[in-house]
This record gives structure tokens, sequence and C-alpha cells, in this order.
């Protein structure tokens, strides 16, 4: 098989059939073999009947609903999980990607032998609310993973080689970040491609919000140290150790000296730990050195479990 095309939706029911037939003339068009797999993650409209109606009428059409809403990156990793096709398509089901950069995304991955190919909205219709967590997190990621080559890495519209979905895995909120789990994973022949962007033509947009600024940078933080040093713990954490060290230990002898230099001029002086910075200090090293490994453990304990993407499947076509 060619091409399986990723739709992760959450109440697009409205744009569904429209989005269907739009990929279908497209793969027709090229004579390219397809699957359409829909990951339905727990919608509360008609979304799940819609799918099946349209498995009716074009049987490359797969459908997986969730019992419940679980995000955006379930509903991709599942996809993912499911796919068969050499390359691998992604997009969202609002209508704001067109099918039609399909045939450009598959060139790129067959012919100029890319790993992942991402979209870039250069001109974008997307509320506020939406476009600056992308502009703020898009110029955090290409600091932090040094892939510089990319103007939005949250782009849905995106393709891949089928060996990049199987060796990767997508959780919590990071499919904000999958060029750089796919970095992390080996897969470095990385590159973007200008996509043309709609105004959402049905409803309002069901992956905003002001949590995509807290969220978005803490599993940008997560990707980073686990990718980073979840192989090599003590270059991280013995740097961090050695420069908390050597800053109580600097204060520790400036408080001595002090001391030492009011005795030697006879000037009255205080005890150490009479002193409150002694205190400060002390406790900002222990407490941010222990959030910091709580959270580091945390993030080994969690990407260790076998529980972390275990999501309950209602139904499957």
């Amino acid at each position: 098989m060619d091409i399986s095309v990723v739709v992760p939706l959450f109440n697009e029911a409205e744009s569904l059939p429209e989005l269907t037939d739009w990929i279908r003339r497209v793969m027709k068009a090229h004579q390219f073999t397809y699957e359409i797999i829909l990951v339905d993650d727990g919608s509360n409209d008609n979304s799940w009947e819609v799918i099946e109606g349209l498995y009716e009428q074009n049987p490359f059409i797969r459908g997986i609903k969730f019992r419940r809403n679980y995000g955006k990156s379930a509903a991709l990793n599942v996809g993912f999980e499911a796919t068969r096709g050499n390359v691998v398509i992604t997009m969202d089901a609002d209508l704001q990607d067109s099918p039609e950069e399909i045939p450009e995304l598959y060139r790129k991955i067959t012919q100029e032998k890319f790993d992942l190919v991402s979209g870039w909205k250069a001109k974008r219709y997307d509320p506020l609310s939406k476009t600056i967590p992308t502009k703020l997190f898009n110029s955090a990621t290409r600091s932090m993973s040094g892939i510089h080559n990319l103007h939005d890495f949250n782009c849905g519209l995106k393709a891949y080689r089928k060996e990049v979905v199987k060796n990767i895995e997508v959780y919590g909120e990071m499919h904000r970040y999958i060029p750089v789990l796919a970095k992390w994973a080996g897969f470095t022949r990385i590159t973007e491609q200008v996509v043309e962007h709609s105004a959402r033509k049905y409803g309002i947009t069901k992956y905003g919000g002001f949590n995509r600024f807290i969220n978005g940078f803490l599993d940008l933080l997560s990707i980073f140290f686990v990718g980073k040093f979840s192989k090599r713990p003590m270059h991280f954490f013995g740097t961090l150790g050695t420069l908390c060290f050597l800053t109580g230990l600097g204060i520790i002898l400036w408080l001595i000296s002090s001391k030492l230099y009011d005795i030697a001029n006879h000037v009255r002086y205080r005890n150490i730990t009479d002193n409150t910075l002694f205190y400060i200090a002390l406790v900002a090293v222990i407490l941010g050195s222990q959030l910091f490994l709580t959270g580091f453990v945390a993030e080994m304990i969690s990407r260790n479990s076998p529980e972390r993407n275990n999501y309950q499947i209602d139904k499957t076509i």
C-alpha cells in the first residue's frame, strides 16, 4: 500500500464527508493505493455514525472509536499503530489542511528519501489562542532540539516514512513535537513543505485553549531532558549537582571569610547559622534539586509504564 492517511477527530461530523471525498479524488487522480484511518477521539456528536456511513461508501476507509476523549496524541498514536502504508500522512479533520498537498509530500518521502516532511502554514487562519502559543513553542523547540529548518513543528499535515511512526511513541500532549521525537529516535532527515491553510469551514477549534501554553511547555521540557539525558542522566544530574554544590560552598566560604575578617579586626560578628542568607541558599538548593529530581524520575516511570498508552477502544471498522 502506498499511503495511509491518519485523521484524528473530535466532533467533526460535518466536515468528514467532504474531507474523505476530497482525499479519494486526489488518490484516484494519482493512482495511489491508500487507506484513510479516522480516529474518533470520543466525539459526543454523530461523528462515528458518519464514519460508519462513509465506510459503506468507500471500503478504503477505516475507523477507530475511543470510549472517551483522550486527546490528539492518543489518537495519533493508535492511528500510527494501525497503519499499513509505506508513507503515512497525518492531517486534521477540519478541512484546514488540503489533501492536494499529499502527492508532493509523498514524492519527498519516496524520491528525495526524507524521513519526515512537516507542513508549514506560512499564512494562517487560526485564532490568537492558537497562533501565539505556536510561535512561542516553535521558537523554543528550534533552540532546544537543534532542528533549525522547521518553522512549524505543530502543523497537523505531515508525511512520514513508515519506519518513523512504527518507532516513535506519542503520548500526553507530545503530538506538537513529533519531529523532535523522530530525531531522538535516529530519523534525522527532516524537512518542511509550505502548505495551504484554509479558514475553518465548520464548527470551532477542538484542540486549542490556554492549556496549550502550559502543557506544551512542560512536554517540550520532558522531550528535551528525556531524549538527551535518559541514557546518561549522570551527565545532567552531575553537572547540576556540581553547580549547586559549588554555589553552596561559595556562600559558606564567603560567610566564613566574613566572620574571620570581623574577628581579625575585632568587629562584632554574627554566627554563620544566624545569617538568613545561609538558610535561603540551603533551602533553595535542596528544594530545587528535589523538585527537579522528582519530575525527572516521574517522567522515567511514565515512559516505562505499560499503561501509559492503554486506551479504551469502543469500536473499529
